[in-house]
């Protein structure tokens, strides 16, 4: 059954006004089917001193905090705004909201009948959403002005049949999601109300997002389409597809906007990145630092100034399957620096002001690292983990980083 357009009114409750860039809020998340808890090498202390030493050396755990309550593989994780509280999900088909600074759970977040693959706040910390493959997205509110550890639940959406990614507008309580079959719905809460269904992919759509100014909508599939939306039109304002060679990236894994929301970085499976110009829908250049056939599974965009970026310039990460993270210069289209892991980079965190230098990546080595992006040095390891790390989100105005991992673990760090 095809699913009804809502008004377009409804879209206009989206005040072109209010719109601002909101930073930090950095919501990614990469699925992985791997559920150990513990690594296949680590032995019963009978095989040699050496041996014992290389496992606690991997093993070795900086972190200040931990909630073990998923079991099994974390996808999800998500930092709330203002409160020391994050929102998690995992293959065990719930979400959990929780205090980083005790370990303690503060509700279960039930109702999914499958993994629960995505979670955020809204910007306000009003809301959070839990979407699962069971195609549900489902809302909770905060109940109380003062009090952060009561929620309740508000609503089930559904629309796709799998949800793949759940973004919150950068400020009011408008939720875009994007589905395994190709749509991406718009929803304004706390009435449920859909404003909006996007019909115009042909495939799975990977990846989504506001614009930081909040006005448009950027989305991506497995086809390797490019799509900017206005929320008012079901029809996109510009696409890009793989027929123009200049832009065949295989599926498209990740992307991100600037700040000004003038540019979108675009990677594809084939390790392949493009920059598009979105007042004109056009290809202006290639990043080519990812070795062919290693997807790009995560973007973000760095404030090196500390003042706001603005024009077309600006600085991007890029991180990817194999194992780096590479700074951009996007002025001129050049490499500043080359950051490395062991495996997978599956997270890219930006820091706010006044540490907006700063970033954070993840890894499937089982690591976190900071790195000062002016000069692509490390400045702190984070370890703890027993398996690939799948989400991470910075809280406390990036004073901690919150985990999740295929160890089924969630863990905080502080990157003071």
């Amino acid at each position: 059954m095809e699913p009804e357009h809502a008004e377009n009114e409804h879209a206009e409750e989206i005040d072109e006004d209010e719109q601002f860039i909101n930073e930090e809020e950095v919501y990614l998340e990469v699925a992985d089917d791997g559920d150990n808890l513990m690594d296949e090498d680590e032995g019963d202390g009978q095989e040699g001193g050496e041996h014992e030493m290389s496992d606690e050396i991997v093993y070795e755990d900086n972190s200040i905090q931990h909630f073990p309550k998923h079991g099994k593989s974390v996808f999800a994780v998500t930092a709330h705004p203002t409160a020391p509280i994050a929102t998690s999900g995992g293959e065990d088909d719930l979400g959990y909201i929780w205090d980083y600074t005790t370990g303690e759970e503060i509700v279960k977040l039930t109702g999914h009948t499958d993994s629960v693959t995505s979670t955020a706040f809204s910007a306000d910390g009003e809301f959070v959403a839990t979407g699962g493959m069971d195609g549900k997205v489902r809302i909770w509110r905060r109940r109380g002005k003062e009090d952060y550890k009561t929620w309740e639940f508000l609503t089930e959406l559904q629309g796709p049949d799998e949800v793949m990614w759940i973004k919150w507008h950068p400020k009011g309580a408008v939720l875009l999601v994007g589905g395994n079959d190709g749509t991406v719905w718009l929803w304004q809460l706390p009435s449920g109300t859909t404003m909006q269904v996007f019909a115009g992919h042909t495939a799975s759509v990977t990846c989504g997002d506001f614009t930081p100014d909040g006005k448009r909508i950027v989305t991506a599939d497995e086809d390797g389409n490019f799509m900017f939306w206005d929320p008012r039109n079901p029809t996109p304002v510009f696409k890009l597809t793989p027929a123009d060679a200049r832009f065949d990236l295989g599926p498209i894994t990740a992307l991100a906007v600037n700040p000004a929301s003038t540019l979108a970085v675009v990677g594809g499976a084939s390790g392949g990145v493009r920059v598009v110009g979105l007042n004109k829908g056009d290809i202006i250049g290639a990043l080519g630092g990812h070795k062919e056939d290693d997807s790009v599974e995560a973007i973000i965009f760095v404030d090196l100034t500390g003042a706001g970026q603005v024009g077309t310039g600006g600085v991007c990460v890029t991180g990817a399957a194999d194992g780096k993270a590479c700074i951009w210069d996007l002025s001129t289209m050049r490499l500043r620096a080359t950051m490395e892991h062991e495996d997978v980079v599956t997270a890219l965190l930006s820091f706010p002001h006044p540490k907006s230098h700063m970033i954070l990546s993840a890894s499937a080595d089982k690591t976190l690292k900071t790195w000062d992006a002016r000069t692509g040095t490390l400045v702190r390891e984070h370890k703890g983990h027993h398996g690939p790390v799948l989400a991470a989100s910075l809280g406390q105005q990036g004073q901690v980083v919150v985990t999740g991992g295929d160890d089924g673990v969630c863990l905080v760090f502080t990157t003071e």
